[in-house]
This record gives C-alpha cells, sequence and structure tokens, in this order.
C-alpha cells in the first residue's frame, strides 16, 4: 500500500559503476542517516566521505538541509564524494609543486572550475584555506596556460558566491591579473584568461571599496579598446563592462576623459564594426545591456549642463547669445547689402524674432532647470554647424504673422527639456534595459546632433499644424510621439532617422493616435443601463484576463539571476512555467537564448505550497538593493507554508512581464488582480464588450437613456386573462 507521509518521496540514487537504488526519501530524516544507509547498501566505508547530489542537466548541486525540499518523486541523484573530501584532495594535489605533477594540478584546477559553481563545495573549499591558495598561485606567476585558465576561473566563481569581500585583494594580485588583459597575444588557448582576467578586474572595480584607482592605473583604455576588436564575444562584452564599470565608479573630472576617448570616431568605429554591425547581425542580451549602458553613462554627462543656471555674470554665455543674433540676421543682411541699417536697429527687437521668452534681456530663459545651459549650449552648436537651416529656421519664423510664428528660443528650451526627459539625462543605468540607440554611436555629438534633428522637424510640425503660440503644449506632445516613434524604429543613422521622421507628419500621428484610441476607447457613459451591463459583464472578463495570464505563466519566461543580496548576478538565467493544469510551478537553469520544455525544468512547487505573494520592497532578496530604484519595482517572491522550503525570488525584465506574473499568481491563489496591465485590459475588453452588444442600437434611432423608464402602476385589476372554460 503506497505511504500517505507527505514528508516521504520516491526516489533513485545512482552511483558510478553500481546498480541504482530505488529508495523512500524522508524529509525528517537527517541527510547523514540516509547517506550511512545508502552506503551500506554499496559496502561502502567512510560514509562521511560521500554526500548526494543532483543529477539534473541544469542541477548537479550537492544536496543540502537548506535545499532537500527540491526532491520531488522521481528525482534521481547521485551519491558521490563530500565537498570536504574534493577539497581536500584537490588543495593536496596543488600543494605540491613538483614539475612531474604539473598535469594533475592541471586536472585539479579544472575540476576545482567546475565545482566552485556550488555554493556547498565553495564554502568547504574558502574554509580550507583554498581561496588564500588560489590568490597565491595567481599572485606568484606560478600558473600558465591551461593552469592559469582554470586556476582564474575558480577565482570568479569561488567569489562570484559573495563568501568574501574583493577587499581582501592585494595590489600583486591586481597587477598580475591586469597584466594578463594588456598581454594582446592572441593565442586561442589565451582566451579564457582574458575571459576571466576582464571578469575580475571588473567585480574589483565594482565591489571593492578602494581599489579603483589601482586597476585604473594597471589596465589602460587603448588596450581595452583592442579587446573590443577581438572576435570573441565573450572578451568583447567583458572588455565593454569593465569600461562601463570604470566609467561608472569614476570621479566627475575622469568621466569626461573616459567619455571624451569613448565618443572619438576610432572608438565608435570599433564598436560598430565589431559589435554592432557584425555579419550575424544579432546581439546577445547581456552585450545589448553593455551598450545601452554605455549609452546611458555618457548622456549622463550633460547632467551638469542641464542642471546648471544661466550666471548672470558668464561673459561667455552672453557671447554666445549674441553670436545667435549675429548669425541669423547680420550675416543674412550683409549679404543683401543692408548692413549699415541692421547695425542701427535694436538687439531687443533681434531677440524678439529668436523667439526669446525674455526678449530685454535673453539670459533669463536659461535659468530654469532643466533643461538649464544645455539649452543654450544645443542652439549654439545649432548655429554654428548648421548655418543654413538656423537661419531658415530663424528668418521663417521672422516673416510669419504674430500668432503663427514658431519661437526658436522657447521651442528650444522646450525640445531640450522634452529630449532630456526621453532619454532620462541624469538617471542611473536600469539593470535590466537592453535597449540601445545606434544611432548615437554614429557621431561625435550624438545629443546635439538629434537636437538639431528635431529643432528642424519642430518648425514642420508647427507648420503642418498651423498653430499659435497658444499651441505650445499640443505641438510638443506631437513632436514627442514621432521622436519616440522613430528611435523605436531603431535608425542606424542620423539620415535614417530624418527619413524616418519625415513619414511622421502631423497627420501620420493623429491617424495612428485615431487607431489607438479606437482600440483602447474606454466607454465613458454613465447611463444606469450601460452601468448595469458593464456590472454584468465584467466577472466574465476577468475570467478571461485570468485564463490569459495562467496561458502566459504556461508558455513560461526567462528570468536574470539576482542573488539573496539583490545583486544581478551576469550571465545566469532561470526559466519557470506553469503545468497544464495550474497546479505546479516548474523551475531551473537555461541560457540567455533557448526556451526549455517542461520536462526540461528539473524542479518543482505546488502551487498548495505557496504561502503569500510579496512584491517590491517588501522581498526578502530586496532588503539590501539599496539605490537600485528599477529593479525592486520590478521584484516579487513566494513565501512558502514550509520554513524547510526555498523561498523563490524573482526580478522581471519589464513591468508587462512583471504585471503578468504578479495577476497571474494572485489568480492561483484566489486574489484580486491589482495591476496596472490587469486595469488596462479589463478597460479595453469592456469596452469591446459593450459595444458589440450595443450594435443594434445604432443606426436606428435607438437613444440610451440616462435613467431607465419608469416602471408603470399596477393595473386596477389582474381580470384580463382569457378564460378557456
Amino acid at each position: 500500500m503506497p505511504s500517505l507521509d507527505a514528508n516521504v518521496v520516491k526516489i533513485a540514487v545512482e552511483m558510478e559503476s553500481e546498480n541504482p537504488q530505488l529508495k523512500e526519501f524522508n524529509q525528517k530524516i537527517p541527510l547523514t542517516n540516509i547517506i550511512q544507509d545508502l552506503c551500506s547498501g554499496w559496502d561502502l566505508t567512510d560514509p562521511e566521505q560521500y554526500a548526494l547530489k543532483f543529477s539534473e542537466k541544469t542541477n548537479q548541486n550537492y544536496v543540502t538541509e537548506k535545499n532537500r525540499n527540491e526532491i520531488k518523486n522521481g528525482s534521481v541523484l547521485r551519491l558521490a564524494f563530500s565537498p570536504s573530501k574534493i577539497a581536500y584532495d584537490i588543495l593536496q594535489t596543488l600543494h605540491s609543486e613538483s614539475s612531474d605533477d604539473k598535469n594533475e594540478r592541471t586536472s585539479a584546477l579544472q575540476k576545482l572550475a567546475e565545482c566552485s559553481t556550488d555554493i556547498t563545495f565553495a564554502l568547504e573549499f574558502i574554509n580550507k584555506q583554498g581561496l588564500a591558495l588560489i590568490i597565491s598561485l595567481i599572485e606568484r606567476g606560478k600558473c600558465q596556460g591551461a593552469m592559469l585558465a582554470n586556476a582564474l576561473a575558480s577565482f570568479v566563481e569561488l567569489m562570484d558566491h559573495g563568501i568574501v569581500s574583493w577587499d581582501i585583494l592585494e595590489t600583486p594580485f591586481i597587477n598580475m591579473v591586469a597584466s594578463y588583459v594588456n598581454n594582446q597575444t592572441s593565442r586561442p588557448q589565451e582566451a579564457k584568461v582574458v575571459q576571466s582576467s576582464l571578469s575580475i578586474l571588473e567585480s574589483i572595480v565594482l565591489n571593492s571599496s578602494a581599489k579603483y584607482g589601482q586597476v585604473e592605473k594597471e589596465v589602460g583604455f587603448p588596450n581595452l579598446v583592442l579587446r573590443l576588436e577581438n572576435q570573441n564575444p565573450i572578451i568583447q562584452q567583458n572588455a565593454l563592462s569593465l569600461i562601463n564599470a570604470l566609467f561608472l565608479k569614476a570621479d566627475p573630472a575622469k568621466r569626461k576623459i573616459i567619455a571624451s576617448t569613448l565618443c572619438t570616431k576610432q572608438v565608435r568605429n570599433v564598436i560598430l564594426q565589431n559589435i554592432i554591425q557584425t555579419s550575424s547581425g544579432e546581439v546577445g542580451s547581456e552585450m545589448a545591456h553593455q551598450l545601452y549602458v554605455m549609452q546611458t553613462l555618457c548622456f549622463g554627462l550633460l547632467e551638469e549642463r542641464m542642471n546648471t543656471k544661466m550666471d548672470p555674470q558668464d561673459q561667455d554665455a552672453h557671447e554666445k547669445i549674441k553670436e545667435l543674433r549675429k548669425i541669423a540676421f547680420e550675416l543674412d543682411t550683409i549679404s543683401g547689402g543692408d548692413a549699415s541699417r541692421r547695425q542701427l536697429s535694436p538687439f531687443t527687437k533681434d531677440y524678439k524674432k529668436l523667439g526669446f521668452k525674455y526678449d530685454i534681456n535673453p539670459a533669463l530663459d536659461f535659468t530654469e532647470t532643466p533643461p538649464g545651459m544645455l539649452a543654450l549650449d544645443c542652439m549654439v552648436y545649432f548655429a554654428r554647424n548648421h548655418v543654413d537651416a538656423y537661419t531658415k529656421v530663424v528668418l521663417e519664423n521672422s516673416c510669419r504673422a504674430d500668432e503663427h510664428e514658431c519661437p526658436f528660443g522657447r521651442s528650444s528650451v522646450e525640445l531640450v527639456r522634452l529630449l532630456c526627459n526621453i532619454l532620462r539625462i541624469g538617471e542611473l543605468p536600469s539593470e535590466q534595459t537592453t535597449t540601445y540607440h545606434q544611432i548615437f554611436f554614429s557621431h561625435d555629438h550624438p545629443f546635439h546632433e538629434l537636437y538639431c534633428v528635431c529643432i528642424v522637424l519642430l518648425n514642420k510640425t508647427w507648420k503642418e499644424m498651423r498653430a499659435t503660440t497658444e499651441d505650445f503644449v499640443k505641438v510638443l506632445s506631437v513632436v514627442r510621439e514621432q521622436i519616440t516613434r522613430a528611435l523605436g524604429s531603431q535608425p542606424a543613422n542620423l539620415e535614417k532617422l530624418r527619413q524616418k521622421l519625415s513619414t511622421l507628419t502631423y497627420s501620420e500621428i493623429t491617424n495612428l493616435w485615431q487607431q489607438e484610441r479606437t482600440s483602447r476607447e474606454q466607454w465613458e457613459s454613465h447611463a444606469r443601463p450601460i452601468v448595469q451591463l458593464k456590472e454584468l459583464v465584467t466577472p466574465e472578463i476577468v475570467q478571461l484576463i485570468k485564463k490569459q495570464r495562467l496561458n502566459y505563466m504556461v508558455d513560461g519566461t526567462r528570468f536574470t539571476k539576482y542573488s539573496q543580496r539583490g545583486q544581478r548576478v551576469k550571465d545566469k538565467f532561470w526559466f519557470v512555467r506553469l503545468s497544464q493544469n495550474h497546479k505546479v510551478l516548474h523551475y531551473g537553469d537555461c541560457d540567455d537564448k533557448s526556451v526549455p520544455t517542461i520536462e526540461e525544468l528539473p524542479n518543482k512547487l505546488g502551487v498548495v505550497d505557496i504561502k503569500a505573494l510579496l512584491t517590491g520592497k517588501d522581498c526578502p532578496h530586496m532588503k539590501d538593493a539599496k539605490g537600485r530604484k528599477s529593479t525592486h519595482q520590478l521584484a516579487f517572491s513566494l513565501t512558502l507554508d514550509s520554513v524547510e522550503m526555498t523561498p523563490l525570488y524573482f526580478v522581471a525584465p519589464d513591468e508587462m512581464v512583471y504585471d503578468y506574473w504578479v495577476d497571474g499568481i494572485n489568480a492561483l491563489l484566489g486574489n484580486k488582480m491589482t495591476s496596472k496591465e490587469a486595469e488596462n485590459d479589463l478597460e479595453t475588453l469592456l469596452s469591446m464588450e459593450i459595444k458589440l452588444r450595443l450594435l443594434d442600437a445604432e443606426g436606428v434611432g435607438v437613444d440610451i437613456p440616462q435613467d431607465p423608464p419608469p416602471v408603470p402602476a399596477d393595473p386596477p385589476n389582474y381580470e384580463f386573462c382569457y378564460d378557456f372554460k
């Protein structure tokens, strides 16, 4: 008769060169007792030298008292040597420095690199002073070739667990690792050495408190740029990650120096030709994230000017304002032979034609932040580098009637503010975003060039709308839509951007808005019959949304791995699916491209075991994630009924995935779906359903009353039925 004890599961245990044992695994019995029983079945002595491991393709970690709840009915485990024994054997081999043992030491380091991904082994190895030995071997240059590659890879894996602080590393170690990055040999066997070295230096920059200067001193940017030319995508990715780390942690003065290097045509061409415009045409998600980070950090340098008000004593700024007037009017009048009369006219009239809000003192236009002095910088850049376009914009509006002129000065200030908002100038890079714009790697001054394109667009849209100064907000809303949609099409260069913007005319934008408004239009009527119909239909729509959310969970989602301290683990992903019967969550590790089937996901969690859903800062893994605003907003976790079961921690890649999963889990738990996506879907589907049900009332003169007609009074008697008798 099968056991009804929920703590007992039936498993198989394998061992090399032995027949598997079928066992009943009792979660209440200590692991040491279970291992001892297994060893007895195989006549093995010293059971303390053995341990159980998971045997799934994506999970071969040791079974511990903390993760033993992951063992389910039908699981297959493997009896192997314990972490303590393996760590001891590896250390014994590494301590031997005989030249005859070189192959053995290489094999030991290779095994160490494989085992170090398991935190149980990592703890054991570090406690036996193994990490100190690895650091010493690297620091003293005792390893070369495959030995060095495995030693560095082992170090990376051991440190990734967060057991030991990065501050323990001393100057000789950092210098040695940096030398592997600076050495530009192209031998294939050196690739793994460079990969690990770049990863180590990045982690030192990001996680140590005082080692930035040492890394920055030892690794020159020219060497890192050369690494971007390497055809190995992981070396390219790690080199770009290190550049971004140095950029992010630098002081403001160094940031400007780094940015000036990265924005040179030579460096931009290296990135375009070797990373973005490759023959495959594909950029991995981690590389895309690093390109986005670089783009964001470069744009972040504009924050200072964006938040700087014009100083009345700033003579240089006053000269720039005068230069704007001179280029717009004096050059034009000199060519027309009317210079003497122009020189006699007051500047105030010219400043008014330039569209400044404060024509008597234009400096006041740049006292509001944002965009502050950045607006003046862009205007001067436009006037100096695109003289014809600048004079055309200014003079066209000078000739229009006052009520229809597009004020260049005010337009520029508002446009720069708009661009800062669209590009999120001044915000730290999000840890989830992978959207970068190739266009910004195609010019030395991408923001200023974008402004030059968009100010011409704004003037064109203003004319198409036949706008007046009272329509300023409306024009800006259309221009924002034009810019956002054009950038969303991922143009390769400024010319492609201009071509896309030329198709997004005011008429086209209004058509697009009308289509979207029609598809998402809300039913705004407050008539009681419609309200009652809504109340009748709403439960059906809610059930439809729940079904969609659960189907989305059945399809599954790839999540980026995060540590329990809320730190993003680079290049580590896991996949989660809901079973077809909506009773079990299947999950396991995966890469950043493949979509594992439900059979390939080794871990399971019953929906009945979920105690509660936590979101945002309430999640345990977000307690220490200080300063990561975008991360905690996308975080959610599942707490479980049993304290012996490990909670699941999630960080969604974007808001839509977050809303869908939170809705789906709430639906499974019988709770109300409260996300914005759920509200939007309910409003959209409800509006469509109401319209469909009211189609018969359209075009036939049927007016829906605000209130239903009154119920007629009772008849004087009820003797109006026909009597068949």
